[in-house]
């Protein structure tokens, strides 16, 4: 087993991707920055979730084959309330534009992942452009920004990675139960070479990971919650060739860093297209399912 390496500090007035970060993000396929957003940046998050409708409306329960249920809220542009301040404040749109150093990004779509206490299921092993790359994207030019609203650890299913496993290239997929998953003898495999990693983290942390890192997380056992949110970015060159149930390139209406924490929108969810059920029920049909 290993410990995540590529591991660094969020600093408020000078935060920008070194050449450290760079190779290591190039390497490793992912980085993690400690203390992303503070205290009230996270406090302003959560009352998206947690007093509106977005769970109850918007939520979809998928079955994770061992009994339980991974639970998601999926949409599609990042909208005017808090989550859509975060998923366009500089100091995410910056980072992943500097890690992947392809051009302009644009935001693919944004989610909430919510593992309540003892209920949440697992998410299988996979890669992100295991199943994009269905969806016309010709380039695995896509990273994930992964931020913690809780405290994510081992017991409660935090995120665990192959560090390196980007570099193996696409590895088929396949349907488990309701899930997307890659193919367990080469997961097996390249983590023979490529050992697992917890990434363990504390609330407003996030990790930047690349559309072919393999990842999972295992079902919350424990009587903590684990909540995340998690924003996706494609490149404005890697625009999908045929258009589908994520967004075609938009730019981005870019905010001061300061936003996040000024942003008192906290219902309004205008233009966010959320993935529906119906939605849902077809993408998982056609292989194309979102996990």
């Amino acid at each position: 087993m290993a410990e995540l390496t590529a591991v660094y500090d969020f600093t408020e007035n000078d935060f920008r991707v070194t050449p450290d970060m760079k190779k290591n993000f190039d390497d490793e396929g992912y980085i993690l920055v400690r203390g992303l957003f503070n205290d009230k940046e996270m406090n302003n998050l959560r009352k998206v979730f947690e007093q509106s409708d977005l769970v109850s409306q918007h939520g979809l329960h998928v079955d994770d084959g061992a009994g339980k249920k991974t639970k998601i809220a999926l949409w599609t542009h990042p909208g005017s309330d808090v989550s859509g301040m975060m998923a366009r404040c500089d100091k995410v749109v910056n980072t992943c534009t500097d890690l992947l150093d392809k051009g302009e990004i644009y935001h693919y779509h944004g989610k909430l992942l919510y593992k309540d206490a003892f209920t949440g299921g697992a998410h299988l092993w996979h890669q992100d452009y295991g199943y994009w790359y269905r969806n016309s994207l010709n380039f695995p030019d896509l990273i994930t920004v992964f931020i913690a609203i809780d405290k994510c650890t081992r017991t409660n299913g935090c995120l665990q990675v192959l560090p390196g496993s980007h570099k193996c290239g696409r590895v088929d997929h396949e349907m488990v139960t309701e899930q997307m998953s890659a193919v367990s003898e080469r997961v097996e495999a390249i983590k023979k070479v490529c050992p697992l990693a917890y990434a363990e983290m504390e609330p407003g942390d996030a990790l930047f990971f690349h559309c072919n890192v393999l990842h999972c997380s295992s079902a919350n056992d424990s009587p903590n919650r684990r909540w995340a949110y998690l924003i996706a970015y494609n490149t404005k060159d890697n625009n999908p060739i045929v258009p589908h149930h994520h967004a075609q390139y938009t730019p981005i209406q870019r905010v001061p860093n300061s936003a996040v924490a000024e942003c008192t929108n906290y219902t309004d969810f205008t233009g966010k297209e959320f993935l529906t059920g119906h939605e849902s029920k077809e993408k998982s049909q056609s292989g194309n399912r979102e996990t």
